[in-house]
């Protein structure tokens, strides 16, 4: 779930860090593990609802499934109560960037894009992923924006890996990797306002993560830390407003959006992308911590 502006100290992010020193929470590489089982649970959440998506099936049907899926667990859903959000998972149809609340009248149609936001608390500890899909027939232009914004997504995670690996990295290096990967495939809207966050003991930490931004800047890249990366773009502007309901936002155009998110942590040999059901060895090889087994699924 992205970190708005308004959960970032109740300024736009900018002003609110120029007032105050950033509290980042690192983890021990026990509590690394920890987070890791808890990611497991989301990434099976994730599974099961896109094995669901069709037409006619309800974004509140998903929202069963998920919860489903993660009290199996022994886990609890992250997003339901957290600042009365009622539901535990965000799905967001087309022109909804985020939060959207699901709704047993939001029925997805043929050629729907949808994003599926889920976290789940197991031990104390926190799990955030997103993936966009298409439903049925969908536009293989929307569909590619899905995948530049994931494409994106591992730019920001292959830098992060790298910058704490050489002792050089700085946070922004995360958000110029996005930026960069995102121009390079085409004209998108990288969404203002949201980006990704800190998580550990809590779903949103310090720092906040810009998905736009120059290099070499912000705190720097330290084992321990844990972050949850997330692109959100647009066909069109990276304007966006909120609807009545407090928690939907809706690009401003009417434009599609897209939206996709994994949490990583930062190790002594790596990363560990722990809401990864392979923890990031498909797409980082041997950037990813040996913590993570080399053939097949852990666990």
């Amino acid at each position: 779930m992205p970190r708005p502006f308004r959960w970032a100290g109740g300024a736009r992010y900018c002003a609110c860090m120029r007032r105050r020193e950033l509290d980042i929470q690192l983890k021990s590489p026990e509590q690394i593990e920890l987070m890791r089982a808890a990611g497991l649970v989301v990434a099976a959440a994730l599974d099961a609802m896109r094995d669901a998506v069709a037409p006619g099936v309800s974004t509140a049907d998903l929202d069963a499934i998920a919860e489903t899926v993660i009290r199996d667990a022994g886990a609890v859903p992250s997003f339901k109560g957290y600042h009365g959000f009622p539901a535990s998972i965000c799905a967001s149809v087309n022109e909804q960037v985020v939060h959207g609340i699901p709704s047993a009248e939001q029925v997805l149609q043929d050629g729907d894009l949808l994003s599926l936001d889920c976290g789940a608390i197991l031990q104390g500890w926190h799990g955030d992923s997103a993936i966009t899909v298409g439903v049925g027939q969908t536009d293989p232009a929307l569909l590619k924006m899905a995948e530049v914004a994931e494409d994106a997504m591992w730019a920001g995670i292959t830098a992060a890996a790298r910058g704490v690996t050489n002792g050089r990295g700085r946070l922004t290096d995360i958000s110029f990797n996005v930026e960069k990967a995102i121009r390079r495939a085409g004209r998108y809207g990288i969404v203002d306002g949201y980006g990704g966050h800190g998580i550990g003991t809590e779903m949103h930490q310090d720092p906040h993560v810009l998905n736009h931004g120059k290099p070499g800047k912000g705190p720097r890249l330290m084992v321990g830390m844990a972050l949850a990366i997330e692109p959100m773009i647009t066909m069109g502007s990276p304007r966006t407003v909120e609807l009545d309901d407090g928690w939907t936002v809706i690009t401003r155009d009417g434009s599609m959006a897209a939206h996709v998110e994994h949490t990583m942590a930062l190790c002594d040999d790596d990363v560990w992308v722990t809401t990864a059901a392979d923890g990031g060895r498909c797409r980082l090889g041997e950037l990813v911590t040996a913590r993570q087994p080399k053939v097949g699924v852990p666990e």
